[in-house]
Formats: structure tokens, sequence, C-alpha cells
């Protein structure tokens, strides 16, 4: 992965400056939360894939500026979900809302929604604006689902993956097909790109949902098991339902559905969730959306970034955190 890693290396100085210069013109109500969040530590793939994309398509102007509002996007659908979710934790750092207050919180995520579509919209192609639009409303609509299974938890391996292709998997797609939009109106390669992403987002899920029941909580930078504390019905815990009896199952559903599962209770299943591998066995399904976005790279151009768009397909199943 030497080419994936010294990429990102030659990247990510700019991705770094232009969010630095650009919240730093922000109003001092929200400016502070906005570099709390974007300029903190994270992994930058939305940007790093909408630079690729766009290069491997042959466009060889300013790109900066587009990838930079797909990681402004993510970070104000963080923002937002934290608050929700009551999260203390973010990427190891005290999450926005508690370090600068809710309301403050919540307007920085407006305004970094707001620069993100305006960022966009200075390339004047409207497909890019529809695309931004497609994809914040995605995210949104997977938000909105995953909050009702909260309220409501169902043992529903379809219903799973319509939150997670929601909530994570489209912005990803929306940056590799934005990449492909300012580079070429060819539809088809757009589409090309688009599938590679999609994958490539559902299989970062994936791993992300397997790494919450076995990756310890200073190497994720947020609390061990946080998935089941806030009772969410994970691909892992999809696979402890399916092998347990009917009546423990119904046992443990209800106490997840009202909020009985103790500290006790809690560590139970997680041991259950390890002992099972079912972590595993969901990386095993990662492992074939990412055999899916590698599969799609053939419909684009060979070059130095499809090669690193091929690594960041393998360091998205093999990461630790």
């Amino acid at each position: 992965m030497k080419q994936l890693f010294a990429y990102f290396d030659s990247e990510l100085p700019g991705v770094n400056s232009f969010l630095d210069t650009e919240t730093a013109k922000l109003d001092g109500l929200v400016r502070e939360v906005s570099r709390h969040v974007l300029l903190g530590p994270g992994k930058r793939i939305r940007p790093v894939m909408t630079i690729c994309t766009a290069r491997t398509l042959g466009f060889d102007g300013d790109v900066m500026p587009l990838a930079c509002s797909l990681e402004m996007l993510h970070s104000a659908t963080l923002i937002h979900d934290d608050i929700l979710d009551d999260a203390t934790l973010r990427r190891g750092r005290p999450a926005a809302h508690v370090s600068f207050g809710t309301t403050q919180s919540v307007l920085a995520g407006d305004v970094l929604l707001a620069l993100a579509n305006r960022l966009g919209a200075q390339y004047d192609i409207p497909r890019v604006n529809l695309l931004l639009a497609e994809g914040i409303m995605a995210t949104a609509e997977g938000e909105i689902l995953e909050m009702a299974g909260l309220d409501e938890p169902v043992v529903d391996r379809e219903r799973y993956m319509r939150v997670i292709i929601g909530k994570t998997a489209r912005l990803i797609e929306t940056a590799c097909r934005c990449g492909a939009a300012v580079a070429t109106p060819d539809r088809e390669l757009e589409d090309v790109a688009g599938a590679y992403g999609l994958n490539l987002g559902i299989a970062f899920q994936l791993v992300d949902d397997a790494l919450d029941y076995v990756s310890p909580s200073d190497t994720m930078g947020k609390p061990e098991g946080g998935d089941l504390r806030e009772g969410k019905v994970t691909l892992p815990l999809i696979h402890l339902f399916e092998d347990i009896g009917e009546d423990e199952a119904a046992k443990l559903l209800a106490d997840i559905r009202n909020h009985e599962l103790d500290e006790a209770g809690q560590q139970r299943v997680l041991d259950m969730v390890r002992e099972g591998d079912y972590a595993n066995r969901t990386r095993e399904t990662a492992a074939r959306y990412i055999d899916e976005a590698k599969a799609a790279l053939n419909g684009l151009p060979d070059c130095l970034e499809r090669k690193v768009l091929s690594q960041a397909a393998d360091f998205v199943l093999s990461r630790k955190k």
C-alpha cells in the first residue's frame, strides 16, 4: 500500500491547509467548533477519493475546494449525529457539543453544510450541485432511519443495510461521483465511479460496526461497544440474534428496546459477539463489497490514481480503527 500512503501524504497538507483557511473565515460563534471537528484527527477518505476520481478521469484543474466540500458535509453530519446520540467522544476527543455546547454545535453544522454547497457551486456545473444535494439528503435519510430504529429496534438485515448505505456509503459514493462529474459529462463513467464509492462505503461501515465490538476505545477514539449501548442493531449483533435460541433472542431484543441492559448485561453480549467471531463474519461480508468496488475500477483508465483507489479498498478492509 506504499502508493496509497504516499498519495495521502502528498495530498493531506493541501486538504488540511484549505480547511484551515476556510474555517478561519467563519464567524467567531462557530469558528472554533468547526475547527475542532474539521482540523482534528480524521482519515480524509472523502476528499482524497474526490481528488483521485477526478484525476483518474483527466481533470487537471483545482479540485481541492470540491474535495474539501465533501469533508465539510461529512463533518456536519458528525456534529449533528453526536448530538442526537448524546455521544461524548469523537476520534478520541470530546465531541463538539460537549466542548462548545449544543447551540454552537448545531449552528456550526449548519454553516458547514452551507459552505460545502457554496464551494461546490463555484464549479458552475449543475450536476455537481445536484450530487452534493442528493448526497446530504441520503445521509439525512439514513440518520432518520437509524434514529427510528433506536425507538423500535428490530433484527432486520435489509433495514440495517438501508441505514448504512444512507448514513455512510452514499456520501462516499457522492465524493467519487463529484470527482467524475467535474472531470467529464460522461454519465457512464460517473456511474462506474459511483459503483466503486458505494461499495467502498458499505464495506467501510461494515468494518466500523465490526470494530465497535472488538477494538479498544483508545484505538477507536470512542467507547467500546457504543453501538450496543445506544441500542443500535448492527450486523455483528444480527449474527448473534440469528444463532441464539428464539426465546433468548426475544428476551435480548426486549432488553435493548426497553433500555434494560445494565453494564453486566452489555458485557455479556459483547463477550458473546466475540466468542461467536461475529465481528470477523461481518468483515467477511465487507470483503464481498470490496471485491465489487475493485471490480468497478476496471471501467476507469489505468493510472496512478486508479491504483490508489484500489489500494484504498484494501486498506478499508484491513483497518484496525
